[in-house]
């Protein structure tokens, strides 16, 4: 990584003594996880966002999934064990999470969600996950991403339809 900066996930990480590569690119808040793969020169099935929930219980869910596809949110909520889930409120994800919408990490959010990583995750040796700031993301292997959040492994993406 050329610059020195540390976020709190590349502390954590450190903390754990789990091996990761730091990527930083000149961040643009209009850009799509898509456009972000290409910057990486990464396969896009390769990139993982960040999605946060509320379950009808009133617990919070992370959902990790490939930058190109949508969140099934029956499948996310049946993973979960919930009758049904929905998306926070962009407002709401930084003083729940402590991050922003664009940089936020499965990894040292403020308090330990339950978290569930799309199956597909398993099919690639390294992944890429957001670092906790926008312009940042860490390459790490999905089963130290698991290790680290105690996530599990699900099929959580909507199917494609063919149009």
């Amino acid at each position: 990584m050329k610059n020195h900066v540390k976020t709190n996930v590349m502390r954590v990480l450190e903390g754990k003594k789990i091996p990761y590569i730091g990527h930083t690119y000149e961040p643009d808040a209009t850009m799509s996880g898509e456009e972000i793969a290409g910057l990486l020169g990464e396969d896009p099935e390769k990139v993982f966002k960040t999605l946060v929930t509320q379950g009808k219980s009133g617990q919070h869910y992370v959902f990790v999934i490939p930058v190109k596809e949508e969140l099934d949110l029956k499948k996310a909520a049946t993973a979960a064990g919930e009758k049904a889930v929905g998306m926070v409120k962009q407002k709401e994800l930084l003083p729940l999470t402590g991050y922003v919408h664009g940089g936020c990490s499965p990894i040292g959010m403020k308090k330990q969600f339950s978290t569930y990583i799309h199956e597909t995750a398993n099919q690639n040796e390294k992944i890429y996950v957001s670092g906790g700031k926008v312009g940042f993301q860490i390459e790490l292997s999905p089963g130290n991403l698991a290790e680290t959040v105690g996530g599990r492994f699900a099929d959580l993406i909507r199917e494609r339809t063919c149009d």
